[in-house]
């Protein structure tokens, strides 16, 4: 795998997360083929590549998500922060709390607005009121949502649009006070306004936190990240800055594929 040394591309040179060596099965079948990843903190990295390529799998390997996959198995390593989030002695459940998701659909709670964005942090036992109002609004205005539901956080969830509940999945993944948050095409089902609404809340996003993507639109790879990585059939094949990926690819599939003739 061709990469870039993120201080040549300007940004942070502290890595956040790094993937060493990764493989991934789903039973017999090799998905993730000897995965090679370093990302800065407090920058937006974007996987990209053709449908089927393995940037799901890769990405919900970064918060352990396959540990609920039945038949997958992972080899090798995801380092947060130099830890070794597959280590024997590390609880899954502080990972994710580490490191948050934002899946392809919005999938808000058939709860109250309220008690969709404290449900994180409820869990992890906080009952004081105020603390989760105090949460709630942080949230909601880390996710650029607070302005439109705040006189209805009452109303069930269910009752915002496609948009809304999106940003609403991202504000409570914000309440539990992540370090990272992985997003799985979170804009892919969303009309073109609210997918603008959510690469713009991106953008804001990195100033506190590292975010990885998936997006299967290359122009939207090109608006939002700073770094991007090109997977081929379950192998990273390049990663570097977003415009030296776009405009001068070293690897020949990684410009077939950016031009167009496959994919």
């Amino acid at each position: 795998m061709i990469a870039t040394n993120p201080e040549q591309a300007g940004a942070s040179t502290k890595t956040k997360l790094e993937a060493r060596d990764l493989d991934i099965y789903y039973g017999n079948f090799h998905a993730i083929k000897n995965g090679q990843l370093s990302v800065p903190e407090h920058c937006v990295m974007a996987l990209i590549g053709p449908s089927g390529c393995g940037k799901s799998t890769f990405i919900r390997a970064l918060n352990r998500m396959h540990d609920l996959t039945p038949d997958a198995r992972v080899e090798g390593h995801v380092l947060l922060d130099g830890l070794d989030i597959y280590d024997g002695s590390v609880d899954p459940v502080t990972i994710r709390h580490r490191i948050g998701m934002v899946f392809q659909r919005p999938n808000p709670f058939p709860k109250t607005i309220f008690e969709n964005v404290v449900f994180g942090p409820k869990i992890h036992g906080e009952r004081n009121r105020k603390k989760l109002l105090d949460i709630c609004e942080k949230s909601l205005r880390g996710a650029a949502l607070w302005e439109e539901v705040k006189d209805r956080l009452d109303r069930s969830a269910l009752d915002l649009s496609g948009g809304q509940q999106q940003r609403l999945c991202i504000a409570r993944c914000l309440a539990v006070d992540p370090e990272v948050i992985l997003m799985d095409e979170p804009a892919s089902a969303l009309d073109p306004i609210a997918t603008s609404k959510i690469e713009d809340l991106i953008d804001e996003l990195k100033k506190d936190y590292t975010v990885v993507i998936v997006t299967h639109s290359m122009q939207q790879a090109a608006r939002i990240s700073d770094f991007t990585t090109f997977f081929l059939m379950g192998e990273l094949i390049e990663t570097g800055s977003t415009s030296d990926i776009f405009t001068k690819p070293r690897d020949k599939r990684t410009e077939d594929y950016i031009t167009g003739r496959y994919g």
